[in-house]
């Protein structure tokens, strides 16, 4: 069950402080938000991002175009045909160990556009669905950009509370590996007893930057110290923000991967997206040069989904695993 303790909720931080500073401090006010959020909680809210409202707004009449389309073509654009494991993934074909049952949620997924597949995939095209470009492709891309963009800020926001410079996100985001999934999720009366819409988890990678459909709650986020589960309403123009795995390993600790779900609680469906800002394929830690763990976000891709996606062996080797 989630809190009943109404105190208990992920801060608000303007962003607009450190993206455009009016008055000397504004940057490292925020800095100090962003730090202190990531620390205790691993997750926090944004408004002042620069994504425009028009295009969140509009972010859920594309995704219902596409999720209503019929399910022989969706499937004709399965990310498990996909080199770059883009497109669509039906509704219980993520089921992660220890689950009950299966996501009960569909899927979309996009990235960098690329002309060619390279590294067996890491890089390439994208599935587009076959919808006038104003219905989807479009608008889509449009926001794709604007929170590829914000995901390189909040990079730099994170590593300069660790005192690090800002520049340091060059160094290790030449290329960056940045998917984003479309998410629908079924009525909750719909769902089998015990099935939830994304099951609890840690995110693996680096940052994840999250659209929730206003006024359809459903996300929920574990606080370690109260072992409570805080409730994240879905309010317009309102980002939620949160670090994974590698960002708390990166950090040595000091930034927080918590766990996380989602249930809808609206007699309807539900849409959200995700925008996951990683880096580059063989980029290693760079807050510590000498780590003798070198494990590259490339092998924390495919360690992620190797299994779930069938990844080919020549994937692994490119990454350098066996």
């Amino acid at each position: 069950m989630p809190s009943a303790d109404p105190a208990l909720a992920l801060p608000i931080i303007d962003l607009s402080g450190y993206l455009a500073p009016q008055a000397p401090g504004d940057r490292e006010r925020v800095i100090a938000e962003v730090r202190d959020a990531a620390c205790q909680y691993g997750f926090f809210q944004v408004r002042g991002h620069g994504v425009p409202l028009s295009l969140q707004r509009d972010l859920p009449r594309c995704m219902d175009n596409l999720f209503n389309l019929p399910a022989a073509e969706k499937l004709e654009m399965s990310f498990l045909k996909n080199p770059c494991r883009r497109g669509y993934e039906a509704a219980g074909m993520s089921h992660r160990v220890g689950d009950p049952l299966p996501d009960a949620k569909e899927c979309f997924f996009i990235g960098q556009e690329d002309a060619a597949v390279e590294l067996s995939g890491f890089y390439g095209p994208n599935v587009w669905p076959n919808l006038a470009d104003a219905d989807f492709r479009g608008p889509v891309w449009a926001y794709y950009q604007h929170t590829r963009d914000l995901g390189r800020s909040l990079w730099a926001i994170l590593l300069e509370g660790l005192r690090q410079p800002a520049a340091l996100v060059d160094t290790f985001a030449q290329r960056p590996v940045v998917p984003m999934k479309m998410i629908r999720y079924p009525p909750h009366r719909t769902v089998q007893p015990g099935q939830l819409g994304i099951g609890a988890h840690t995110d693996f990678g680096g940052i994840t930057i999250l659209f929730q459909q206003p006024g359809k709650d459903g996300l929920e986020v574990w606080h370690e110290t109260r072992e409570e589960w805080i409730e994240v309403p879905a309010r317009e123009d309102l980002y939620v923000i949160n670090c994974g795995d590698m960002v708390e390993r990166w950090s040595g600790g000091a930034y927080k991967s918590a766990r996380h779900r989602v249930i809808n609680k609206v007699d309807g469906e539900r849409l959200s997206c995700a925008t996951f800002w990683h880096g580059d394929v063989y980029a290693t830690n760079p807050l510590r040069p000498d780590d003798p763990d070198k494990e590259t976000i490339g092998q924390l891709l495919v360690k992620r989904f190797r299994t779930q996606y069938s990844i080919n062996k020549e994937t692994i080797a490119q990454v350098g695993m066996v």
